[in-house]
């Protein structure tokens, strides 16, 4: 889905490096798939077919943090006191 995230953090001669992966376009989800010494995050269409993808080393992955579109908060799922109670602009000044 359009905001899957994933983060994958990597051990480098200088510390750790993180990188992140997101669905980009509507209909496209983040995969995971590990085997053979690879870690392989990818984004896919609804077909299945790659967009991007990034390929790691499995012994040099340090975490793998997926954050799925469920978790961004939508206006919609507000509760409506709290939509009421925002601040409103200002009315414009009278012109002089």
């Amino acid at each position: 889905m359009r905001g899957d995230r994933v983060e994958i953090v990597v051990a480098a001669d200088d510390g750790a490096r993180t990188y992140e992966l997101v669905a980009t376009r509507a209909g496209r989800r983040v995969e995971i798939t590990s085997g053979r010494g690879v870690v392989e995050v990818a984004e896919v269409t609804r077909s299945g077919e790659p967009v991007r993808r990034a390929r790691f080393m499995a012994s040099r992955v340090i975490a793998l943090v997926e954050h799925p579109a469920s978790e961004l908060p939508r206006e919609r799922d507000r509760p409506p006191e709290a939509a009421s109670a925002a601040p409103r602009p200002a009315p414009p000044a009278p012109a002089v």
